[in-house]
């Protein structure tokens, strides 16, 4: 495979060992998920779905961030206890998962189940002299990390602007520099607290995913994504911190997939434009959902208009029609496509043309060879899609 690689800048050979360490930053569970997670899990799936037809293992994980300022704010909004309201939203996210054929994660670890690799974690980067503490808020000091900005390229100015718009406090003069960040925090009186070296409190955002990466999974991991507004401050940090501590990369592979906006608005919970997948899969087969979103390269992003879950319906049901016929031609052309798309950085819209060609002809009875509805099944399933059983998940009001 060769993959866009979000360090180097350019499209490189990906090439693991037989086992695969893979880590995707999971979702914060305070709302009902949306298409820009779905788009973003599917990309990964893909690559899980590639890297196992290829021989490899995959170890994928995923955290969940049951403890951070949004889902602490979420349950304060709506008086509930932060972990009934994690509990909740997960369960649906599990649900909208397993409805369009997402593999699952091999871990998912909870960051409140996390508390003691992240407390070695910050220990391990105080005796490296890389932190400091005022306030009882303790910070990553980034003048210590001379490659600090080296994963997203972003000039001083750029990461100033996006830390203030994603989460951090770039005014706060507690704060050596601007870009510093927090690694543990004092806690609101109605916010979980947890003892530790550094005081009473609940860690950062950035530090649960490198001790979770770590403990699940190695210092080192093969491949390390997200949705690509996680490049910064979010990956940044996570890999200048755990560079503080093993001196080490975090991740040999950064790969970031592209956002996805609502008929050219940016999906935004604050803009209140945002697609639920629970409200598309319940009116729709949710494998369409997942074929229309197929027609899209990943680090494009794209945005969603409400017509476009239609042209899933009509590829799905064209697909059904060809797998159910006794012959057509011979589907090892098509195979070969599909992988060879998916091995060019994922380029899942030519994939899918491919399957749409042969069952185009599958339909027109252009070939007499028996083995065209299994290879055309062979290669749907390559993207994830399921033609010959009840799609998983809730069974849709109406195709």
């Amino acid at each position: 495979m060769r993959l866009y690689d979000t360090v180097r800048g350019e499209v490189v050979p990906f090439e693991p060992g037989p086992e695969v360490s893979m880590y995707v930053c999971g979702i914060t569970p305070y709302d009902a998920t949306h298409l820009g997670h779905a788009f973003t899990y599917l990309t990964f799936d893909l690559v899980i779905r590639r890297l196992e037809d290829l021989g490899h293992t995959v170890r994928m994980v995923r955290n969940v961030t049951d403890v951070d300022d949004s889902i602490l704010s979420k349950a304060r909004e709506l008086t509930v206890d932060y972990r009934s309201l994690a509990a909740v939203e997960m369960a649906h996210f599990d649900a909208d998962m397993a409805a369009l054929n997402m593999r699952p994660a091999t871990a998912e670890p909870w960051a409140t189940l996390s508390i003691e690799p992240i407390l070695d974690l910050i220990q391990r980067l105080s005796d490296a002299g890389h932190t400091y503490t005022v306030d009882g808020t303790t910070f990553f000091d980034v003048s210590t990390d001379d490659d600090f900005g080296s994963l997203s390229g972003y000039d001083e100015d750029t990461m100033l602007a996006l830390a203030a718009e994603r989460g951090g406090h770039p005014d706060d003069p507690r704060q050596r520099n601007p870009l510093d960040f927090v690694l543990w925090q004092p806690s609101a009186n109605d916010e979980p607290a947890w003892n530790s070296p550094f005081g009473a409190g609940r860690p950062g955002w950035h530090i649960e995913c490198s001790a979770m990466a770590m403990a699940n999974l190695s210092d080192t991991i093969d491949l390390h994504g997200g949705g690509d507004d996680l490049v910064f401050p979010h990956h940044e940090c996570e890999d200048a911190q755990t560079r503080g501590a093993t001196g080490g990369l975090l991740a040999r592979h950064w790969m970031h997939v592209g956002m996805v906006a609502y008929e050219g608005t940016k999906m935004s919970k604050s803009v209140g434009n945002l697609v639920f997948v629970r409200m598309l899969r319940n009116l729709h087969d949710p494998r369409a959902l997942r074929i229309a979103m197929l027609g899209h390269h990943y680090r494009a992003g794209f945005e969603w208009f409400d017509a476009d879950i239609d042209d899933g319906v009509t590829r799905l049901d064209r697909l059904v029609d060809a797998e159910r016929r006794p012959c057509g031609p011979d589907p090892a052309p098509t195979l070969a496509a599909v992988r060879a798309a998916l091995d060019d950085d994922l380029d899942a819209p030519t994939a899918r043309d491919a399957i749409d060609v042969l069952a185009g002809a599958i339909i027109a009875n252009a070939g007499d060879d028996p083995t065209a509805p299994a290879g055309l099944r062979e290669a749907t399933g390559l993207l994830g899609i399921h033609l010959d059983e009840t799609p998983p998940g809730d069974a849709p009001s109406g195709t």
